[in-house]
């Protein structure tokens, strides 16, 4: 048979601890002595010499702020577009959705939820791909030609212009349309 273990006696627990053996049982979280697992537990906040980081405020139906940030982000994403597609030779669709979703994102995420700006970041994305796709031709070209590239965008603009009318079919339009509602859609999501 098994014997039954006798209860502690009291004289024998440690640290003026409470019955069941818990050492830490009578005391408070945060008081000294007791570990938190926390090493910062019991400082104040700005302890270190500053006051606690308190986020920006998000933007609200900036307009102004958002349409600048829009057409601003389309000229930009349009260089890139069009280096990437001059760099590899060749029309990359895909990339079109991209510079759409980038403008409307921007756009949304500077001006805020004001709703004008998807429709204004949906009209810039159609130009800043065609402006893309016009650059892409010209570095190709200027590659191809040996001829600097400012040569061939600003002194033959109509000839390129009518080698890219040429050039583009129906998967062309089809993605300009799908980079304006691609803006659109970036411009909602960003300002949710």
């Amino acid at each position: 048979m098994s014997q039954p273990v006798p209860p502690p006696n009291q004289s024998q627990q440690p640290y003026d601890a409470q019955p069941g053996g818990n050492p830490y049982a009578g005391q408070q979280p945060g008081q000294p002595g007791v570990p938190t697992g926390n090493p910062f537990a019991g400082q104040q906040p700005g302890q270190f010499g500053g006051a606690p980081f308190a986020p920006a405020a998000p933007a609200r139906n900036n307009i102004a702020l958002g349409a600048v940030t829009a057409v601003i982000t389309a000229i930009v994403t349009a260089v890139l577009y069009g280096v990437i597609a001059g760099a590899i030779e060749r029309e990359v669709s895909y990339i079109a959705i991209g510079v759409g979703f980038l403008i409307g994102f921007a756009a949304g995420k500077v001006g805020g939820s004001n709703p004008v700006l998807p429709i204004v970041s949906a009209v810039l994305s159609p130009g800043a791909v065609y402006l893309g796709q016009l650059i892409g031709m010209a570095v190709i070209v200027s590659d191809k030609f040996s001829v600097s590239f400012t040569d061939v965008f600003f002194d033959k603009f109509g000839p390129l212009t009518d080698a890219w009318s040429e050039a583009a079919g129906f998967k062309t339009y089809l993605f300009i349309a799908i980079a304006a509602v691609a803006a659109y859609g970036g411009a909602k999501k960003a300002s949710d």
